[in-house]
């Protein structure tokens, strides 16, 4: 299997993707800025102040000639105004336009607006900022995409040409069975960026009705909620099933031997975040994958949440992917 970065790489490349930073006088973020522009991968658009910048750069020997760079607060007035309208609008009447002028000096809340607009076509914050200053924006103005009714976090977790997606990891506390649900769905055109044809895995404690309990009913709601929202992805949905009836093979043909899904599954639905933030953890810790993400889903246009921890290559490959998901 091609790197997986290597592959989006490819993907992206030429596609001249517009993806702004509203970190823009972060060091990390001006770092992985130049080489993404070096190597014509994406268009970088850096917000923040001009001079200190500027001052960044000269201080790290950045070259940022070709890299465009925004000062919310000193933004063309017609171009502003023009942002501004289209924020009200956004809003239906819950904003109004002193509100709106506020927001607009804020580079989270301005760099969405550049990927609502079209401007930008995805957005990567989160390196100084926590997760609620990303996601809030995205969710007030970009929205969910249609069909959608919330946002989740997936990993993709990778060692060698093993290649998985684990959902949710990140965002949903409280996982019903619609919620759990629409995340399958979510995650099958996760998957499908990462080039995995997905066999999606509704997980739990019980394999085809093994276990009784409300919580093992839920997930096989879950399941029959999925195949009709998806009917495309029916055959590539299944659930109950433990870990290890959905990933080894033995195991899943004598668990679940009529199953499409047991035993080949690569895109893991978890039925609560902690089960998804514990299991891909072990994975990563114990198992030796790459952790790769969080990758917001369901928004109607890419928005990334880095770590706060993130490094230089970090933010470097949370742009591709971002870039990757701009191309669906």
């Amino acid at each position: 299997m091609v790197e997986l970065f290597e592959q989006l790489k490819h993907k992206i490349n030429g596609q001249n993707k517009r993806i702004v930073f509203p970190e823009g006088t972060d060091v990390r973020i001006q770092g992985a800025a130049v080489r993404l522009a070096s190597e014509g991968l994406i268009e970088p658009i850096l917000l923040g102040d001009k001079k200190v910048i500027e001052h960044t750069a000269a201080g790290h020997q950045f070259d940022l000639s070709g890299i465009e760079i925004i000062d919310p607060k000193q933004y063309d007035p017609s171009l502003l105004a023009e942002l501004n309208a289209a924020l009200v609008a956004r809003r239906k009447g819950k904003t109004d336009v002193d509100t709106a002028t506020k927001w607009l000096k804020d580079e989270n809340y301005f760099g969405t607006m550049l990927v609502y607009t079209g401007k930008a076509d995805g957005m990567v914050s989160g390196a100084t900022h926590p997760t609620g200053d990303t996601v809030r924006p995205a969710l007030q103005l970009i929205k969910t995409a249609p069909g959608s009714s919330r946002i989740s976090g997936a990993f993709i977790m990778q060692k060698g040409d093993e290649r998985y997606v684990f959902a949710d990891a990140a965002i949903n506390i409280d996982i019903d069975a619609p919620t759990m649900a629409e995340i399958a769905i979510q995650s099958a055109k996760t998957a499908q960026v990462f080039d995995i044809e997905p066999k999606i895995a509704m997980l739990s404690f019980s394999t085809k009705g093994s276990a009784k309990s409300a919580l093992v009913d839920k997930v096989a709601e879950a399941t029959k909620l999925a195949k009709e929202m998806a009917p495309e992805l029916a055959d590539q949905i299944d659930g109950e099933l433990q870990f290890d009836a959905a990933f080894v093979p033995s195991v899943g043909e004598a668990k679940a031997p009529n199953s499409s899904v047991a035993g080949q599954a690569n895109t893991f639905v978890f039925p609560s975040l902690e089960a998804g933030n514990i299991g891909y953890k072990i994975a990563q810790r114990l198992g030796g994958y790459e952790a790769i993400g969080p990758i917001l889903q369901g928004l109607a246009k890419p928005v990334s949440d880095l770590s706060r921890g993130a490094n230089e290559e970090d933010v470097y490959k949370v742009a591709i992917i971002t870039a990757a998901q701009a191309l669906v």
